[in-house]
């Protein structure tokens, strides 16, 4: 990056070091932190509207979407977090494929399944090979997003499903005797209360969500985990500019600072949102707040 790097050979100590830090794997290496934090801001809105989805309809009056809302509920919760991220991927993906498969290719006469082989023409691959590299990445994240949104979607309709159960059901009766329909009811009585008892699920997901990104790796995403096990291994610092000993230590002692002062910002603000939910609330903690100011 510097000019002074262009000899690696003959640098050493500060020097040394500050050249190994500006290469370009390190520089993705930094982008890869900015690849979590926007997974993170991406994937927590879309599982809670997963979530709401799913509890809405767990709790609906209407049977096959109860029971629709409930399976979905109970059958990801269900199902180890590797497996699924492993299998519904690559499910996933061949879905997207067959259905522009059938839609481009109407033509087509040979099977799709051939022994292990999904083959499709051409035109249906997602992303198409002629495409440039960031397309096949973003289609890669898009795809982890959506997994991790239905995954802890799942989680997060348990939480509001049960949120939705603690509100007292005499509000509910009342806002009807008023003349409120059930709908009028449930989105302006039911909603507005329910985040307070579903706060503190909501946020241990969130820890869990946090503490879930280096699943990154495992679908294909070059995120921290990906270029701290790169950059800090021997193997590949063996045939670079800069080689040098078994640095994981670091690497992974990085990701460690990364992940505990996320963890510590995400308690501090947590703690802030669940005291202004709870003040004026009838519960535990709006109460406790209620004496501590009398």
């Amino acid at each position: 990056m510097f000019s002074t790097c262009a000899d690696p050979s003959t640098l050493d100590g500060l020097s040394w070091l500050a050249c190994y830090l500006t290469t370009g794997k390190h520089m993705a290496f930094y982008l890869s932190f900015g690849t979590v934090l926007l997974l993170l801001a991406v994937t927590a809105p879309a599982a809670l509207l997963f979530g709401f989805g799913g509890a809405a309809a767990a709790r609906s009056r209407f049977a096959p979407l109860s029971w629709l809302g409930k399976a979905y509920t109970s059958i990801v919760r269900g199902v180890p977090d590797i497996a699924f991220f492993l299998f519904f991927v690559i499910a996933l993906d061949q879905a997207f494929e067959y259905v522009r498969h059938r839609v481009k290719c109407p033509d087509w006469s040979e099977p799709v399944r051939q022994g292990n082989d999904f083959v499709v023409c051409t035109a249906a691959k997602l992303p198409l090979s002629t495409s440039p590299q960031w397309v096949h990445e973003t289609y890669g994240f898009l795809l982890a997003v959506l997994t991790f949104a239905i995954v802890f979607g799942a989680f997060a309709a348990n939480v509001l499903y049960g949120a939705m159960k603690a509100v007292p059901r005499a509000q509910m009766e009342t806002a009807e005797a008023y003349g409120m329909t059930h709908r009028q009811a449930f989105w302006r009585i039911l909603v507005p209360q329910m985040w307070v008892y579903a706060l503190p699920g909501l946020g241990n997901l969130w820890m869990i969500l946090i503490k879930a990104t280096p699943l990154l790796f495992l679908l294909g995403v070059e995120d921290i985990v990906y270029w701290a096990r790169e950059l800090g291994g021997t193997k590949a610092a063996r045939f670079t500019a800069y080689p040098h000993g078994d640095w994981r230590l670091y690497y992974f002692g990085a990701l460690l600072v990364f992940y505990l002062f996320l963890t510590w910002v995400s308690e501090k603000v947590l703690a802030r949102v669940m005291a202004r939910l709870s003040h004026g609330q009838a519960t535990a903690a709006g109460e406790a707040m209620r004496k501590a100011g009398a």
